[in-house]
């Protein structure tokens, strides 16, 4: 038997904190999530167990989830936090059905709040050519700086999925890169001459200097730090923000950011949908679709600016 340590567990009926042990260890090792998917599922779940309080998983009834469901309505959470709680408990109770410790999961009748759309915050052809124009590329640092921002730009690839880049994954002849996106799931991006360029030169000197005074044992990692270590997905945050500091450009710039530049671009200069569906690596289109919702209402804009009778009052 797993021996429980979190002390939230000291409120959890015995057998219910056993059984939210293992259903991490599904989550981790059948299900691959990301380690941000495991905790905020296992959290989820450890906060509706708490609420159970002694009651076994197996007797709570469809009624019971609403009840919970009601009462965190009162925690002011928004509708995206609500949904993924709804989520994990769905998957926790599905894991226990698979299990065959419930004979029903009493979640799957349960719907999840609408989510309100939020069009995703995008830049500017100029805004980022600034920003890449503006890295200083005459120190190792500078290169490695300016090939990752590069690189950002060029393939659309998610943050994560950038840091965790290995040299054995480039094919730069045929501009090639291939990630490993959401649950492990491989894919193939692409990248253009530009930053493949500025690629090739990072690797070819500015990685082997700081490779010098390397402390690390792994050197597979693309790219790294002054000690030779894999960068951090915090330590790009950062350096895009130190880039951007003087630009003094009036929007809230995260390297996410750049993924949505990538997608809007792609889809105003008339690229296939499921193209950009592909390159992005989501799973359900529905995700890609927001990309037209951006390019519309920049087409609506343009015409409110530009035809003569587009203002004239009825």
């Amino acid at each position: 038997m797993k021996k429980i340590t979190n002390s939230k567990n000291d409120l959890i009926n015995p057998n219910s904190a056993i059984l939210l042990e293992d259903f991490k260890l599904y989550l981790e090792i059948e299900r691959n999530l990301s380690i941000h998917t495991v905790k905020a599922y296992y959290g989820d779940v450890t906060g509706f167990l708490i609420w159970v309080k002694e009651r076994l998983v197996e007797d709570l009834t469809y009624k019971d989830i609403r009840l919970y469901l009601a009462d965190i309505q009162n925690l002011n959470y928004s509708r995206v936090t609500i949904s993924r709680k709804i989520a994990a408990i769905r998957t926790f109770y599905r894991y226990l059905y698979r299990e065959r410790i419930v004979s029903s999961n009493p979640v799957d009748s349960i719907k999840s709040p609408r989510k309100a759309k939020k069009l995703p915050s995008f830049l500017t052809e100029t805004e980022v050519e600034n920003i890449l124009d503006s890295v200083n590329i005459t120190s190792p640092f500078g290169k490695r700086n300016k090939a990752m921002l590069e690189m950002l730009y060029a393939t659309g690839m998610r943050l994560s999925e950038l840091c965790s880049l290995n040299l054995d994954d480039l094919n730069l002849e045929n501009n090639e890169i291939t990630v490993f996106g959401k649950g492990g799931k491989e894919r193939i991006v692409l990248i253009n001459n530009r930053a493949k360029n500025f690629l090739e030169n990072y690797v070819r000197n500015a990685r082997t200097t700081l490779l010098q005074d390397s402390l690390s044992t792994d050197l597979s990692a693309l790219l790294i730090n002054h000690t030779g270590f894999r960068l951090q997905q915090r330590s790009v945050a950062r350096i895009l923000k130190d880039t951007v500091k003087s630009l003094k450009i009036p929007k809230k710039i995260s390297p996410h950011v750049f993924r949505h530049t990538f997608a809007t671009k792609l889809l105003e200069k008339g690229a296939d949908l499921r193209v950009v569906q592909e390159l992005l690596g989501h799973a359900s289109i529905s995700n890609t679709q927001i990309y037209t919702h951006v390019s519309t209402e920049r087409l609506k804009q343009a015409y409110i600016n530009a035809h003569p009778r587009s203002r004239v009052k009825k």
